[in-house]
């Protein structure tokens, strides 16, 4: 089963992956940065989208 990894530190909190993935993503209210919303599910094409098009590059699909 793969895992997200989300580097929180060098999250800046653009929300690009919760516009792409809303479902899968949101903004921590204390910290302002990336989390996952829930950890067991199913890595679909449209994380792994989200993953590459975030500028920071702070997320990752560990297989």
């Amino acid at each position: 089963m793969a895992t997200i990894i989300i580097d929180t530190y060098l999250c800046n909190g653009c929300a690009t992956c919760i516009e792409m993935c809303p479902q899968v993503f949101r903004l921590d209210p204390v910290s302002n940065k990336a989390e996952l919303i829930d950890t067991e599910i199913e890595i679909t094409d449209d994380i792994y989208q989200a993953a590459a098009y975030c500028p920071e590059k702070c997320i990752e699909i560990k297989e």
